[in-house]
């Protein structure tokens, strides 16, 4: 029983193949799937997704190497998705990337704020994306009271030191392929330090391939392999690990009736 937190199961790499890979993923133990909608295209790919497998939630929002397109309309789209399609059970990802220079970082920043402001109006938790971006990320969501709703940080890389912060802003950290790897110092001491009850695991598949991998695309199946690592890191059986993580992720991404109720408080 394991949740992947995220994923693209909507890629185009898996083409002809998501009967085949969803199949793989429920013998490996994963239970649900929470697919990424982060643009344009992917939101209704992302969508037609989680109305076509069981085990498929969506996440909708606007990445940041994306927000230069970002339009009003965009955002009242998500808003309307968030309130009325009963498998949306986030907003994201969002945030900040400094690493790809395509996009001004006063226009990520519009963009991110926006859809923190609507994920407090609608009480729903945001899924967040951070590429060398820590302190700014720290700093949005503290002065846009992100953590209000809280959410995931997603694929976390940062120091301890920026764990604690997100940790207080009532956020999980969301460990992927990375801390399978060797030379992955900082992700598993930061894994280690982290409280179990704040913890979940993904794969962000085609991406960050986990050990041994690495190099291939990744697959959503493969967070039982990152869910081996951590496990053994925090000194738990992978069932130990599975059941706890499967209830945080329960905890972040709640029916659409709980939130419905916050909502209309």
């Amino acid at each position: 029983m394991i949740t992947d937190t995220h994923t693209h199961l909507d890629h185009p790499s898996f083409e002809g193949e998501r009967d085949d890979i969803v199949r793989r993923a429920n013998e490996a133990g994963v239970t649900r799937i929470i697919n990424i909608g982060c643009n344009r295209e992917t939101i209704p790919t992302t969508l037609a997704l989680a109305e076509t497998y069981d085990c498929v939630e969506a996440v909708v929002g606007w990445h940041p190497q994306d927000a230069y397109d970002f339009k009003p309309e965009d955002l009242d789209y998500i808003e309307h998705l968030a309130r009325t399609h009963p498998k949306v059970v986030a907003l994201g990802e969002m945030g900040l990337d400094y690493y790809w220079d395509t996009t001004p970082k006063d226009v990520q920043h519009r963009a991110f704020r926006e859809q923190i402001r609507l994920a407090r109006k609608l009480g729903m938790p945001i899924v967040i994306h951070n590429r060398d971006a820590h302190a700014d990320v720290v700093a949005i969501l503290r002065e846009e009271k992100a953590y209000d709703v809280g959410g995931v940080m997603h694929c976390f890389s940062g120091s301890w030191e920026t764990a604690q912060l997100c940790l207080d802003m009532n956020f999980y950290l969301s460990f992927g392929g990375p801390v399978t790897f060797k030379n992955a110092k900082q992700p598993k001491e930061v894994l280690a330090r982290t409280p179990i009850e704040r913890l979940l695991v993904e794969t962000d598949a085609p991406y960050l391939t986990p050990h041994p991998y690495r190099g291939k695309r990744n697959e959503t199946g493969y967070v039982r392999l990152v869910a081996e690592t951590a496990a053994e890191i925090k000194g738990m059986t992978l069932e130990q690990f599975a059941a706890q993580t499967t209830a945080n992720a329960a905890n972040v991404f709640r029916p659409k009736q709980e939130r419905g109720r916050e909502a209309d408080k």
